[in-house]
């Protein structure tokens, strides 16, 4: 029998694809008006466009995993689910800490670092 995915790591795989959605479009349609709103100007919307493009392809793969039901099927989606969200939790850090980066980016560090440690705990529980 196949190793099933578990609640909690399904519940972390949809809030990740609403998030990721919602801030993901937010990037991609309106840098602008998100620029605004969190008080930093876009001098170069393009980049922040990317962002949204990525950002919206992380909230994809959770949503795909969200349907799944093994574990096997998941396992490589949690993996890189780790990866980015250390990545971009101690990229963000730094960033508010050595550059200058708005104190809005509070709000991406704290929700990229409960992802990182709801997918470690999910992964390695197995």
């Amino acid at each position: 029998m196949e190793k099933q995915i578990s609640p909690g790591l399904k519940a972390t795989f949809l809030v990740h694809a609403i998030l990721g959605t919602i801030f993901g479009l937010f990037y991609l349609l309106m840098p602008d008006v998100w620029g605004n709103l969190i008080g930093v100007p876009m001098q170069e919307p393009g980049w922040y466009r990317a962002i949204g493009a990525a950002i919206l392809g992380f909230a994809s793969s959770s949503w795909l995993a969200y349907k799944e039901t093994a574990w096997d099927k998941v396992k490589i989606v949690v993996q890189m689910e780790i990866v980015w969200s250390v990545l971009g939790t101690l990229v963000t850090l730094w960033g508010l800490i050595f550059a200058g980066f708005p104190t809005s980016d509070w709000l991406s560090a704290l929700i990229l670092g409960g992802f990182a440690v709801a997918f470690s705990v999910f992964y390695f529980r197995g």
